[in-house]
């Protein structure tokens, strides 16, 4: 099944909340005193607004930058899916099945002419190639595949500025 969004669940966020969000995107092991210093409250008030992110699902974790380029993984390919049925439990298959796949970095669910972007990370064409053919190919209710190589990352990066 489909995850669907309440809009209503939309959280209202004050200037401090996006002041935290925007300097937690960019130094996530800031320390809390830091923090504070930096949007101009004390150390509680910030530390009682973090936790509330955090348990709000605003903040959904925290994790280390991998330069995936320094680990041999510079292939980059965009891949267009054409699934064969779109109903719910035949998306449903494919979004389960698709994120047992280590090498697919994102997907999306497309309104369009095709119906999933994905973009694979691999050490070489080769090894897109075998992708491609034993697992994206085999995937519940594929018909077909467009790939696009990319050649160079112009920007890659998270989400805007949040103030």
């Amino acid at each position: 099944m489909l995850e669907k969004i309440d809009q209503s669940e939309q959280l209202d966020l004050d200037r401090f909340d996006r002041a935290i969000l925007s300097i937690l995107s960019e130094d996530g092991r800031i320390s809390v005193t830091d923090l504070a210093k930096r949007i101009g409250l004390s150390k509680s008030p910030t530390q009682a607004r973090l936790k509330r992110l955090e348990k709000d699902g605003v903040i959904l974790g925290y994790r280390a930058l991998v330069d995936p380029i320094r680990l041999g993984l510079d292939h980059i390919a965009f891949v267009e899916v054409r699934l064969n049925d779109t109903r719910e439990a035949a998306l449903a298959a494919f979004n389960k099945a698709v994120a047992k796949i280590p090498e697919i970095e994102q997907v999306h669910l497309i309104a369009g002419n095709f119906d999933y972007l994905m973009k694979i990370r691999t050490r070489s064409m080769s090894e897109y190639r075998l992708v491609l053919a034993e697992k994206i190919s085999t995937l519940p209710h594929v018909n077909n595949t467009s790939t696009y190589v990319a050649m160079q990352a112009v920007k890659e990066e998270g989400l805007a500025d949040f103030t």
